[in-house]
C-alpha cells in the first residue's frame, strides 16, 4: 500500500516553494485541502511563517476541521505560538473536543500560553473523564504555578510548559 502519492509530493514541492516566499493566503486556503496531511503541514507552516493575524486561521482549524490529528496539530501551533488570542480557542478545545488526543493537546498548549485566565478551565479538566487530559492539566497548571511564582527565564517556563 502505497500511502504517499506523487500527488502529494508534488503538492509538498510547491509548498516548499511558496513557503520561501512566505505565501501566507496561499496557506491559509490549504487549511481546506481534502489531504489530512496537507493540512497538518499547513498548520505548522503558517506557525512558522509567524504572526498573530494567523491565530485566527490555526483556531478555525482547531474547531472545524475533521481529523482529530489535525485538531491536535492545530492545538500545539496555538501554544507554540503563545498569542493571547489564541487561549480562548484552546479552552474552548479543553472543555468541548470530542477528541481525548485534542482536549490533552489543547490543555498543554493552555500551559504553554501562560495565561492565568486559563486556571479554571484547566481545574475542571481536572475532572475530565480520560487520564490523560487530566495528567496534562495537572502539566500545565504546574507551568502556570512555575511561571507566577518563581520563573526568572520566560523560554524556559514556556518549554516546560508541556
Amino acid at each position: 500500500m502505497n500511502v504517499v502519492t506523487q500527488a502529494r509530493l508534488d503538492l509538498l514541492t510547491e509548498m516548499e516553494e511558496r513557503y520561501e516566499k512566505k505565501d501566507t493566503q496561499y496557506f491559509v486556503k490549504l487549511l481546506d485541502h481534502d489531504d489530512y496531511v496537507i493540512r497538518c503541514r499547513t498548520t505548522c507552516i503558517l506557525v512558522d511563517i509567524g504572526g498573530e493575524d494567523k491565530v485566527a486561521h490555526i483556531a478555525k482549524v482547531l474547531k472545524n476541521d475533521t481529523n482529530e490529528l489535525v485538531r491536535h496539530e492545530a492545538a500545539f501551533s496555538l501554544g507554540q505560538m503563545c498569542y493571547s488570542s489564541g487561549i480562548e480557542p484552546l479552552e474552548d478545545a479543553t472543555k468541548n473536543d470530542s477528541s481525548m488526543f485534542v482536549r490533552h493537546e489543547a490543555a498543554i498548549a493552555l500551559g504553554v500560553v501562560g495565561s492565568k485566565s486559563a486556571r479554571e478551565t484547566l481545574e475542571k479538566a481536572l475532572n475530565d473523564p480520560d487520564e490523560p487530559v487530566r495528567d496534562s492539566a495537572v502539566v500545565a497548571l504546574s507551568n502556570l504555578e512555575f511561571m507566577e511564582k518563581l520563573s526568572k527565564n520566560e523560554k524556559f517556563a514556556k518549554l516546560t510548559g508541556g
